[in-house]
């Protein structure tokens, strides 16, 4: 994020400090979320909770102060970690919680910078300005997941129509790697599986 600023000064000095803070807050918003909900935390929601801050962050990186940013983080982490908890609720096919880490995290950071943009977001001095600027994260965040969801659904049917969207359920069970490529991409068994 802090090559965004498109320049060696204070503000990429700022982004790198914020997404540094807020990767941090979300790791740990992730894993206390989890602590509470499962009794205990994970490796593996550390790792997401990471991912989750600096999906949170990058809207957000050069437009909050430290502080802000450590909000930020914490509550984008957490919420990340409930949105993955969601596909299993529904019954969700998402191997790498790409909807629950992105789109959770990607929706809160957006919405977060009307809400603490240093001196313009809504509960950081900025009025009837912030609650304005507020509005319009959402209506941004709003228009840019439908974007995504009507390009995906447009490459999702073409590949469908093409390709195929799926492989059957022995191939998947035996793994897609062994079953496309001839070899396992992680070779948990030893030798015996070859």
């Amino acid at each position: 994020n802090g090559g965004s600023a498109f320049a060696a000064d204070g503000l990429a000095g700022l982004a790198w400090l914020n997404t540094t803070a807020a990767t941090a807050a979300a790791m740990l918003g992730w894993l206390a979320v989890e602590r509470l909900r499962d009794g205990h935390a994970t490796s593996l929601g550390a790792a997401s909770g990471v991912v989750a801050g600096l999906v949170t962050i990058t809207p957000a990186a050069g437009a909050l102060t430290p502080v802000t940013s450590l909000i930020v983080g914490i509550i984008g982490g957490g919420l990340a970690c409930l949105g993955v908890g969601l596909k299993y609720r529904f019954n969700v096919d998402d191997s790498l919680d790409v909807v629950g880490i992105h789109l959770v995290a990607g929706l809160w950071g957006t919405i977060g910078v009307g809400l603490l943009a240093t001196e313009t977001g809504w509960f950081t001095g900025g009025g009837m300005y912030g609650f304005k600027l507020f509005i319009i994260q959402i209506v941004i965040a709003v228009t840019a997941m439908v974007f995504a969801g009507v390009i995906t659904a447009a490459i999702t049917w073409v590949l469908k129509a093409t390709m195929g969207w799926r492989i059957d359920d022995d191939r998947e069970q035996r793994g897609i790697d062994l079953a496309e490529h001839g070899e396992s991409a992680y070779d948990t068994m030893g030798p015996e599986i070859r």
